[in-house]
């Protein structure tokens, strides 16, 4: 089959084996094809599974395709409208998550700009850039600030870039509201990314 080969590889934090994916896409973007590889633990055979040519991805109970770890696939688009539809098809508790994120964010930054792009909801201020995104994980929701280095606490995890930090919100929610907020608040105050 002809399309582009995309190679990606990392290791998933805090903890466990080195995962390989590999993508096939069309030359309009489409996921023809991937195969994930873990690499071998303690002795153990490596696991592998990979999904045929024509093979559809999996979708959610709404028809959304979910891709790599549960996250919706949503169109970019601009306005509340995209970021309901991602939280809605986030699966199970995760939604509940997004609904609690969107609610604190509107509530901390009143006049909030929202948009979708690279199947994540982000949030900015006009004039200003965007100061905040998240993303779903198959047992977190990852939350990154995009100006995250100049807050104060630092959000716990360090990027690459030196200028973003993120946070992880488990199943049990946000254990700390009034901490969130306070880098939701910081982090509207202050020129973000201007990324599209």
């Amino acid at each position: 089959s002809t399309g582009l080969l995309i190679r990606v590889s990392w290791v998933r934090p805090p903890h466990g084996p080195p995962i390989t994916i590999r993508f096939l896409a069309d030359s309009d973007g489409s996921i023809t094809e991937y195969d994930v590889e873990k690499t071998s633990m303690a002795g153990r055979a490596p696991r592998k599974s990979s999904r045929a040519s024509g093979e559809t991805l999996p979708k959610n109970e709404d028809g959304v395709v979910l891709i790599s770890g549960g996250n919706p696939q949503i169109a970019k688009a601009d306005g509340d409208a995209p970021v309901q539809a991602y939280i809605a098809a986030m699966p199970e508790w995760k939604s509940d998550i997004g609904r609690q994120l969107d609610s604190l964010i509107e509530r901390t930054v009143p006049d909030v700009r929202k948009a979708v792009r690279w199947n994540s909801p982000f949030y900015g201020v006009e004039g200003q850039g965007w100061f905040l995104s998240y993303h779903v994980f198959a047992r977190y929701v990852k939350v990154t600030f995009l100006n995250g280095s100049s807050l104060d606490p630092l959000p716990p995890i360090e990027s690459k870039d030196k200028d973003t930090r993120y946070y992880h919100i488990f199943e049990d929610g946000i254990t700390d509201e009034e901490l969130v907020a306070s880098w939701i608040r910081q982090a509207s105050a202050i020129p973000g990314w201007a990324g599209f």
